[in-house]
């Protein structure tokens, strides 16, 4: 077993034990396992925080001077681009709305899941704001507790350099931008890295209960409710073995209550639309974007290698290949079942998804744990490489966010 350390070597020494994380009865004392205060836990986190809300008011502002050099609003580029515009529709409205465009292409707000037009909704019944306004609000306010959620198991599983590493990359990603859009990833990334968290942290009714409500945010958040309901079924596994008896109950409603959200929403779509197994996924199959194994994606790619494109579409690609070989590093790290769960579904619905390529890296924004073997590395590189690195990637982020919001001709 591996002995207790602290800091950066506590770490280490536990990476022989991470794929067993939550297979293995805790071995701490009482005082250990109550968790730290929310005050407490908030402090240690806050350099991290500062490290996020600077990199994202940087590249916020780096938009804002472009549009205004380009005479554009930076509020309606933030708050009503793209499918901002529908959940403002949907929180003002409700559901009803329906596009039809040449091809057969019919593109219906039934595609949207409702957590996030919800809390779109709540903020403008209580403050004097438009439903743009509210929007961002509400993402802002996800953001900053996906950020601290992404520290939360950061530190625990590796330290808080690293950590902190962490949360800085996720902030600087080509594509973060989005984290500071009327849009929906991050709210289920603040529900995911909680859910993944309480796992880790055997709050089971916590995990199950975030996991409901992050299925209620978007298509991919099914990866939440997978990754809590394998941890809760390999849980049970050990309890029978070496207890016998049908295991914690805790964990049962864990594991049951986990997909309820995601589940919900698309079985009541289907009985809207007559077909209870098949009706929301006919909804996304109208809007050219189902699941094909990668066939679609593999056809689009051959077209970008073949022809020119914009440069939105090379960098999905690119992200789209950094996000492969990250998650074949993550691998090697061995890290805990929830993280992996959680990140191969990701991985695999983007992959595997056909339609709307250029949105494949969004899809991939909620995935931190892909970070991961990038944040190790950074905190043991060399504080000048380090530097030139992280600049590095804040000039590409704030550059190519600038460009998406301004210039690029296809949807986020």
């Amino acid at each position: 077993m591996c002995r207790r350390r602290s800091g950066e070597d506590h770490a280490r020494a536990r990476r022989c034990t991470l794929s067993a994380e939550i297979t293995a009865p805790v071995r701490r004392s009482g005082a250990a396992l109550a968790a730290p205060r929310r005050l407490t836990a908030l402090r240690r986190a806050a350099p991290a925080l500062g490290l996020f809300a600077a990199a994202r008011l940087s590249g916020m502002l780096c938009l804002a001077v472009w549009a205004w050099h380009l005479g554009r609003s930076p509020r309606a580029l933030l708050a009503t681009a793209w499918d901002a515009d529908w959940y403002i529709k949907i929180a003002a409205n409700g559901y009803g709305r329906t596009l039809y465009w040449p091809r057969g292409v019919v593109q219906s707000d039934l595609a949207f899941f409702p957590l996030y037009p919800g809390l779109m909704r709540a903020v403008t019944s209580v403050l004097p704001v438009a439903g743009g306004t509210a929007g961002l609000l509400v993402s802002w306010t996800a953001a900053g507790a996906a950020a601290w959620g992404i520290y939360a198991v950061g530190e625990r599983l590796y330290g808080r350099r690293t950590a902190s590493a962490l949360v800085l990359l996720w902030g600087l990603l080509p594509h973060s931008i989005v984290l500071s859009m009327a849009y929906t990833e991050p709210v289920m990334t603040a529900l995911a890295a909680w859910a993944l968290w309480a796992v880790l942290e055997r709050r089971w009714l916590w995990a199950g209960a975030l996991a409901a409500l992050a299925g209620l945010s978007r298509p991919n958040a099914v990866a939440v409710a997978a990754a809590v309901t394998a941890a809760a079924t390999v849980e049970l596994w050990r309890q029978w073995r070496t207890r016998g008896g049908p295991g914690d109950w805790r964990v049962w409603v864990a594991g049951a209550v986990a997909p309820l959200g995601w589940c919900g929403y698309v079985l009541s779509v289907g009985v809207r639309k007559g077909d209870p197994l098949g009706g929301y996924f006919a909804v996304q199959a109208a809007w050219t974007s189902r699941f094909d194994f990668g066939v679609g994606a593999l056809r689009f790619v051959r077209k970008i290698a073949t022809g020119p494109v914009d440069l939105g579409y090379t960098m999905a690609l690119l992200i789209t290949v950094a996000g492969l070989l990250l998650f074949a590093l993550l691998l090697l790290e061995r890290p805990p079942l929830p993280l992996l769960v959680y990140t191969a579904v990701l991985v695999l619905i983007t992959v595997g998804g056909s339609g709307f390529f250029e949105s494949k890296p969004r899809f991939l924004l909620p995935a931190f744990p892909l970070l991961l073997p990038l944040a190790g590395a950074l905190t043991r590189a060399r504080p000048g490489a380090a530097v030139v690195a992280t600049a590095a990637l804040a000039g590409l982020s704030f550059a190519y966010g600038t460009y998406l919001l301004t210039l690029a001709p296809m949807a986020l």
